[in-house]
């Protein structure tokens, strides 16, 4: 698959990490606004996130139209990312987002507009859930980092 999604998720991967990694254990377990998630709890749900992404990534392009929600709110609670070593949760999101990369990277391009079902209830291309799963991404760095 060659989409700019893809590409940006790559460049994600090359800039953002390394200065997640310099973070102290209370740089993590600081809320990045006033009652906000911790900067744990971001990057703790943009594994859930990966975790559930890639169901969407894979169960679309052989399951006709399959139904997967995700309860963001308990997967961060009962993940228990607070609770975590930010240094490992930082190994966590860069390797799996390392796997997902090429996983899309491998995704035929007719596979592309197979839908499946989320939260809400409506159907969704593949490449609109390719495209969200990275500004999802970038929304929620944006929100603990600048890069």
């Amino acid at each position: 698959m060659d989409r700019p999604a893809v590409d940006r998720l790559e460049w994600l991967l090359n800039t953002v990490a390394w200065r997640l990694e310099r973070w102290t254990e209370a740089e993590w377990n600081t809320p990045y606004a006033p009652g906000k998630w911790t900067k744990k709890q971001v990057l703790g749900h943009l594994i859930d996130s990966a975790t559930n992404n890639h169901q969407r990534f894979v169960r679309i392009q052989f399951e006709d139209t399959p139904v997967i929600r995700y309860a963001q709110n308990d997967w961060n609670t009962y993940s228990y990312h607070t609770q975590q070593d930010g240094e490992m949760l930082v190994a966590t999101w860069k390797q799996y987002n390392v796997f997902l990369l090429a996983l899309l990277r491998q995704i035929p391009e007719s596979a592309l507009e197979r839908t499946g079902i989320g939260g809400e209830g409506q159907p969704f291309t593949l490449a609109y859930i390719v495209d969200d799963y990275v500004d999802h991404m970038e929304h929620h760095l944006n929100q603990i980092i600048e890069y």
